[in-house]
């Protein structure tokens, strides 16, 4: 009778490797496990910081800074200006400094961080944060948007309040200036809105960030160039009339919105009459809902 200690060891095969269990330092999570509306506020920072290149490489920083310098700048020369002058106004209003000075600034921006949020999530089915508790898919999307708003609205606000600082700083009128800044931030506010909702929509179709970026900055182009040429089509493009085709423009529909509302100016552009105003209004609301249901819609499917 032979016993297992009496069998001969078989050779060590070529090339087999024992298996070893290495202890890199690994340890179990012992903090308190916070709930989903902790982990849905992480992913909003996340993407804020994502949007001005924070927390990445250089190369990352280059764009956001140059828009946000490109947008803000103009307003400190605006201010420099009436300072030197002693004017006892700016030479621009604030939604109107929105409009006709940053708007290119701000499309831009739009157009390259929004694929940004979403492009490698969607290439790599994947987020870049771990969670001690799952989140949801509309958890996810709402973080997505706030934080893109939130980014516009960065780069909107900042020239707004180098203006109002300059103004105050220069003496000019505290009421007036008060009451115009903060119509300067509602316009901000439904700007940011207006094309985080566009840029969000298209970024959310392609994991390929270049193809989101043309296709966001083309559609915030190409609406506008279509809503100006049919309204010289129609006639006099300051007409009333020749005012509705703006409502394909996704900027000019909230400037016209906002002249109209708060009645800044009897030369600035608005919409067609008390209803024009209901009616882009309403656009503005269908457009920023619309653009929500369709990121949940799209989202149920990745």
């Amino acid at each position: 009778m032979t016993t297992q200690s009496d069998l001969p060891v078989p050779p060590a095969r070529a090339g087999a490797t024992d298996g070893v269990i290495h202890n890199i330092g690994y340890r179990g999570y012992q903090g308190p496990r916070l709930g989903r509306s902790y982990a849905t506020r992480s992913l909003f920072v996340q993407g804020l910081r994502g949007a001005f290149g924070l927390g990445r490489s250089a190369k990352s920083k280059v764009l956001p800074m140059l828009m946000l310098a490109a947008a803000t700048l103009p307003a400190a020369m605006v201010v420099v200006l009436a300072l030197v002058r002693k004017s006892d106004q700016l030479s621009t209003d604030y939604p109107q400094y929105l409009s006709n000075i940053g708007l290119l600034f701000f499309e831009i921006f739009v157009a390259a961080q929004a694929p940004v949020l979403l492009s490698r999530d969607l290439r790599h089915l994947t987020v870049p944060l771990y969670f001690s508790r799952p989140i949801t898919r509309g958890d996810y999307v709402r973080a997505k948007c706030a934080a893109m708003v939130a980014a516009t609205l960065v780069i909107m606000v900042l020239p707004l309040l180098v203006l109002y600082v300059g103004a105050l700083l220069g003496g000019m009128d505290f009421t007036r200036n008060t009451v115009h800044f903060g119509i300067g931030l509602l316009a901000a506010v439904l700007y940011s809105l207006v094309f985080s909702a566009i840029g969000l929509v298209i970024a959310a179709t392609t994991p390929r960030r270049g193809f989101g970026v043309a296709a966001i900055m083309g559609v915030l182009l190409v609406s506008e160039a279509v809503a100006s040429v049919l309204a010289s089509l129609h006639g006099d493009p300051t007409s009333g009339s020749s005012a509705w085709a703006y409502v394909l423009g996704p900027s000019s529909l909230v400037e016209r919105f906002v002249n109209r509302v708060f009645s800044l100016a009897p030369d600035l552009p608005t919409t067609p009459g008390a209803a024009g105003a209901v009616v882009f209004g309403l656009e503005i609301v269908v457009l920023v809902a619309g653009a929500y249901a369709l990121l949940l819609r799209r989202y149920r499917k990745v």
